[in-house]
């Protein structure tokens, strides 16, 4: 195989055969695409030059992408199925081993060097997470409206659930990165750049989350709605094997449940789109309604539609609306740190913006319930003279 002797000539080779690879990279699922279509667009030695490149791949009369190009394309495309949570784990850990290399260099120029790998792969993890995220909900989607059989539909889902645990674990190892575990890093080497990296990883971190318990919620339904589809037909097979061994009857009550049902089949189900009751349209007040709605019916002349009036141009200009958001991850990073109990902590914070006591207790509840593991609830309880709570202090 002869490789590609600098970025210029790979470029070139691209640029010319764009056709080919376009037309084949569409059709890289159907593992279809033969030699002598390839030779309609492009020359035979120029066919055979991409071969000994490596850009492509001859299996016989076929012709395919080598995997290699297929998952740069695809990647960079973000149209890729596959949900590769190993990639993220080995960013974590290149992260981690740069920070050491960090805090140990005394050449500026070398902890400069560690600092742009840093801030590189903070930016894949943060791109790849949301990426995995919304491959993931696409995957689930696919396999539950395309798999035919359902045990594999079932295997594939719980993959998928799988998965999803791995994706969510990661974002909370990432979490702890940033936060905890590094902390010393971050504060001795913030500079303007890497302060923006952080917070855009946060950003798409919590995005993450958020939609995965979405998906959580979705795979559960789905899962739900294939296992009852699954008992059904196993019932049907079932019904199928009696009848064709002239069982039915004997090991059945279908025909008393039958006997019971007085269905009328392909008869459209009568639709009566009035509000009224059919027991007072039996009487003679609703006959006289039904009479009196038919006589306006029949009415040629119809009243006019009024007409509203015409939007004032102040109308139509843009308005932004802001809200200040409340960051319970900052609140809980603060709370940790400080030695008041909960209730008081979220009592006396200085928010950025008037918040009101009911959604101080909200607040003070939503932290509960969603760092319940990073918390120690008391048994004890105490009175503000509005509301009694539990003393919650930091785990």
């Amino acid at each position: 195989m002869n490789h590609f002797h600098s970025v210029k000539e790979l470029i070139n080779t691209l640029a010319w055969s764009k056709d080919l690879l376009v037309e084949m990279f569409e059709k890289r699922k159907f593992f279809t695409y033969k030699y002598e279509q390839a030779l309609e667009i492009l020359e035979e030695d120029r066919v055979e030059t991409l071969c000994l490149k490596g850009i492509l791949r001859r299996n016989g009369a076929y012709l395919e992408i080598d995997e290699q190009f297929q998952a740069f394309f695809e990647q960079v495309l973000e149209v890729n199925e596959e949900i590769n949570t190993s990639y993220i784990n080995e960013n974590i850990q290149q992260v981690k081993q740069h920070i050491n290399f960090y805090l140990q260099e005394n050449g500026e120029q070398r902890k400069y060097t560690y600092l742009k790998q840093i801030k590189a792969a903070l930016r894949k993890i943060g791109r790849i997470t949301l990426r995995n995220v919304i491959d993931l909900n696409r995957n689930i989607e696919n396999a539950f409206k395309t798999e035919p059989t359902y045990n594999i539909k079932i295997a594939r889902l719980e993959a998928f659930d799988e998965k999803r645990r791995a994706i969510y674990s990661l974002i909370e190892q990432t979490e702890r990165l940033v936060t905890d575990e590094e902390i010393t890093f971050f504060t001795q080497a913030l500079d303007e750049e890497l302060k923006q990296v952080v917070t855009e990883l946060r950003g798409r971190l919590t995005e993450s989350r958020h939609n995965l318990i979405e998906t959580q919620k979705q795979i559960i339904e789905y899962l739900n709605q294939v296992k009852h589809q699954s008992r059904q037909l196993e019932k049907i097979k079932q019904v199928k094997y009696l009848k064709d061994q002239f069982e039915l009857k004997a090991k059945t009550n279908l025909v008393s449940l039958l006997q019971q049902k007085n269905d009328v089949l392909f008869e459209p189900r009568p639709v009566y789109p009035l509000k009224l009751s059919l027991d007072y349209l039996h009487t003679d007040e609703g006959r006289f309604v039904v009479e009196k709605t038919a006589g306006k019916l029949k009415q040629s002349k119809r009243p006019a539609l009024p007409v509203a009036e015409s939007i004032a141009s102040h109308d139509l200009l843009p308005v932004t609306e802001e809200e200040i958001f409340i960051d319970l991850e900052e609140i809980k990073r603060g709370f940790m740190a400080s030695g008041n109990h909960l209730f008081n902590y979220i009592m006396q914070y200085k928010y950025q913006r008037q918040v009101s006591y009911e959604e101080k207790i909200t607040l003070f509840c939503q932290m509960v319930s969603m760092y319940e593991m990073e918390l120690d609830v008391k048994d004890n309880y105490l009175h503000d003279g509005q509301v009694e709570y539990a003393v919650v202090h930091p785990g």
